[in-house]
């Protein structure tokens, strides 16, 4: 068999190839980028946005020099914990989750101005500020009687405030609320007081209604017991036997019996 003998100018034209492969696969696959549905497509070349009308799925760009920026325009939820002051000046920690998206008319807008971390430096200092606006308005027992009105404010205030940027919140909800331990234990302590109260007036309005059924029949057996029935009954029950102890000559009159 005749080896085959591979100089070293056919070896560098080997390799070369196999680079100028590798580079055009390369090239190739940054050629084109997938949109998914539920986002926008940005096409931006050197920092600027040439292209705003991008649709789902595979969309041309120029390698090296092009890019895509996608933003999420479906419902998304943020979620965080704010400590915030009521009306009389008590202490409150509230944890609120938002459900909000992106307006896909407005993508390009809020990229410009803001950038793809709208969440962070919009939304979320948005979220602080009007709810620590709509809890100021509100004394601490208002924050738990009232509390679909607060989240009602809140949720005003905040679309005002993120409209701008082309951001629509939909939904808006205060999950839960925590006053401070010295506020909590004198709540407590009222609800206490409130309810020995409830039960003190309750039984002394028992005591003033079995006290005036008592009344009323006494009255009704005073006015049965007349002088004539007294007597009628003593009649039909005595015996014929007088008292062996002696009470004067008008014994029977005691009865008043004519």
């Amino acid at each position: 068999m005749k080896k085959i003998i591979v100089d070293n100018r056919t070896k560098k034209k080997i390799v070369l190839c196999f680079i100028i492969c590798f580079v055009v696969l390369i090239t190739l696959f940054n050629s084109f980028q997938i949109i998914k549905s539920g986002e926008v497509g940005l096409k931006v070349r050197f920092g600027k946005i040439v292209n705003t009308s991008l649709n789902e799925g595979l969309n041309l760009k120029i390698p090296y020099i092009e890019s895509i920026v996608k933003v999420n325009i479906k419902v998304q939820k943020s979620e965080l914990n704010v400590e915030s002051s009521t009306k009389d000046m008590q202490v409150i920690n509230t944890t609120i989750a938002v459900n909000y998206r992106v307006d896909s008319k407005e993508a390009t807008k809020l990229y410009r101005t803001v950038g793809s971390s709208y969440e962070e430096i919009v939304l979320q200092p948005a979220i602080k500020e009007s709810i620590k606006s709509a809890i100021a308005k509100y004394n601490a027992e208002e924050i738990t009687t009232k509390r679909a009105e607060v989240s009602s404010s809140c949720l005003e205030l905040l679309q005002e405030k993120v409209k701008k940027y082309g951001i629509i919140v939909e939904d808006f909800n205060l999950t839960d609320f925590k006053f401070s331990d010295e506020y909590t234990k004198a709540i407590e302590d009222k609800q206490v007081a409130e309810q020995n109260l409830e039960k003190a007036r309750l039984e002394a309005e028992t005591k003033i209604v079995e006290a005036e059924a008592t009344k009323k029949a006494n009255d009704l057996l005073k006015q049965s017991l007349t002088d004539e029935l007294v007597t009628k009954q003593f009649i039909e029950k005595w015996d014929g036997h007088l008292p062996t102890t002696y009470a004067g000559d008008n014994i029977l009159g005691m009865f008043n019996i004519k």
